[in-house]
């Protein structure tokens, strides 16, 4: 794999989890409207929230995202 081939790779992993995290919050959203905050599907989308955004995180850091 070249570089160029690995720069999309990096790009198309992180515009997922962009769009995987967006997609966990819009679910958690709609479940704590539903007062369903203790139910074991909102925990679970609560890890991989946090599992997500901590991903984003490492990139800001190293100033490849903007902050989330």
């Amino acid at each position: 794999m070249d570089r160029e081939e690995k720069l999309q790779t990096y790009e198309k992993m992180q515009s997922a989890i962009q769009i995987e995290y967006s997609k966990t919050v819009k679910k958690m959203e709609a479940l704590k409207a539903e007062d369903k905050t203790k139910s074991a599907t909102y925990r679970q989308l609560m890890g991989k929230k946090l599992l997500y955004k901590d991903m984003l995180a490492v990139y800001e850091i190293y100033g490849l995202q903007v902050k989330v």
